[in-house]
């Protein structure tokens, strides 16, 4: 791992490219591909879905097979050990207890006028969650989509996910069987977010999508935004761990590893205020490295992008979080609750020596969608509130009328938009 000192040209430089990080990068070399995809789906649906399927799946399935049959998953959560229905389930009731927190409610007030003004909160209609398939199962990232979409209210919210990949995990429709999603398409890839996009004979349109995918995925849901809404286009993950020289070393090198096992591209960042305690956690990581499974991804992507910095003091250290914008934050110090006060931009923040990441990845509560990449200085978590909509309630008054009128057609008639103060004048007049 790159070490730089505070003060050099390299540290500076380091973190401008940190900061200046961008989750688009790669997004170019794609898109025309993606563009053509989205194209044939919107033109052919079912069609192009079995089509590009046969071609990159490798699988001939019918339209009738595009949809999972519910006969097929009954019995999904059953066939699962104890143990580990038993910690799904646990994490499910956390993560539900957690977003319930979040759930907005409708409200509305009378002014002066007797106006009835207000805002009515309601649940989008229908939501896609994408699962991605390979030799990897996240059930963990079922449930974080799942559970704040249900808790919100949505009444529908399909799945998509790669023809076979639930055959081979098992464990994650267990999941999507545990927290109730309500229709399983055997679609993945471009192709599945188009079919969620614009809609096909087998695969109804939905308001939102939501879920991880790779960059064929993540450039489609970039590409359909505005036809429906998505989650985030997320970049590789990240931490970011900041340090006084207080605690165990070999805790923190045990969370920067956790980061740096997701994938090549995995960014884990130090930055200590006591170079010793640096080169400590550097080297209880470096022998880490070598006792588990993990050592060929997370040692290239420690190599790769894997920095620590030394910092001068505690407040700069909180100033490098806040250009960096880290998707998860560790303030591993002795007074974390001062130095939290001071951090304004991070998707997660995680507080004191047992607050390791990874139990935010899988049983605290909050959600793991996190933002990334910097987008963590204008994105939030996922949440509820990402599947509920806002309309404002206006109920004017005849003397509201009377009172507001006025001003409103002499605002007009300043834009020059007549008709629309006239709209105002014609009920004046009565």
């Amino acid at each position: 791992m790159q070490v730089f000192h505070s003060g050099t040209e390299a540290f500076e430089t380091a973190l401008r490219r940190l900061a200046e990080r961008c989750e688009e990068e790669g997004v170019q070399a794609v898109e025309d591909s993606v563009r053509e995809v989205l194209n044939e789906v919107r033109r052919h649906g079912d069609e192009a879905l079995l089509e590009y399927t046969r071609r990159w799946d490798g699988i001939d399935l019918t339209r009738e097979g595009i949809e999972l049959p519910r006969d097929r998953t009954s019995d999904a959560l059953g066939a699962v050990d104890e143990v580990s229905r038993a910690s799904l389930e646990s994490a499910a009731e956390r993560i539900r207890a957690f977003h319930a927190r979040q759930l907005p409610s409708s409200w509305e007030f009378t002014d002066e006028h007797g106006n009835l003004l207000g805002q009515k909160v309601t649940p989008l209609d229908r939501v896609g969650v994408y699962i991605p398939g390979g030799k990897a199962a996240y059930p963990s990232s079922v449930l974080m989509n799942v559970l704040p979409a249900k808790v919100a209210g949505v009444p529908e919210i399909l799945a998509v996910t790669p023809p076979g990949s639930l055959r081979k995990n098992p464990i994650v429709l267990a999941a999507l069987r545990l927290v109730g999603v309500d229709r399983i398409f055997q679609v993945g890839g471009a192709q599945a977010v188009a079919a969620l996009a614009y809609g096909t004979e087998t695969v109804p349109r939905v308001d939102k999508i939501v879920g991880p995918g790779n960059i064929f995925v993540a450039t489609a849901k970039r590409l359909v935004f505005g036809r429906v809404d998505i989650d985030m286009t997320a970049g590789p993950s990240e931490v970011l761990i900041i340090t006084d020289g207080h605690g165990d070393p070999s805790h923190l090198a045990a969370d920067l590893l956790a980061q740096a096992e997701h994938d090549e591209q995995a960014v884990p960042l130090l930055v200590s205020t006591s170079e010793p305690f640096l080169w400590d956690i550097l080297h209880a990581l470096e022998e880490q490295l070598r006792q588990g499974p993990w050592q060929r991804i997370a040692s290239q992507a420690i190599q790769r992008n894997g920095k620590a910095f030394i910092a001068r003091d505690l407040d700069e250290a909180c100033e490098m979080a806040n250009r960096i914008a880290p998707e998860h934050l560790e303030l591993a110090v002795e007074d974390a609750e001062a130095l939290l006060g001071k951090v304004r931009h991070a998707g997660a923040i995680f507080i004191g020596p047992n607050s390791a990441e990874t139990l935010g990845d899988y049983v605290a509560g909050p959600n793991h969608v996190l933002p990334t990449s910097g987008t963590a200085r204008f994105f939030s978590p996922l949440g509820v509130y990402d599947f509920i909509k806002r309309s404002s309630i206006l109920r004017i008054s005849n003397r509201g009328l009377q009172r507001l009128g006025p001003e409103a057609a002499h605002l007009a008639r300043m834009e020059g938009l007549h008709a629309h103060a006239e709209a105002l004048d014609i009920r004046m007049k009565k």
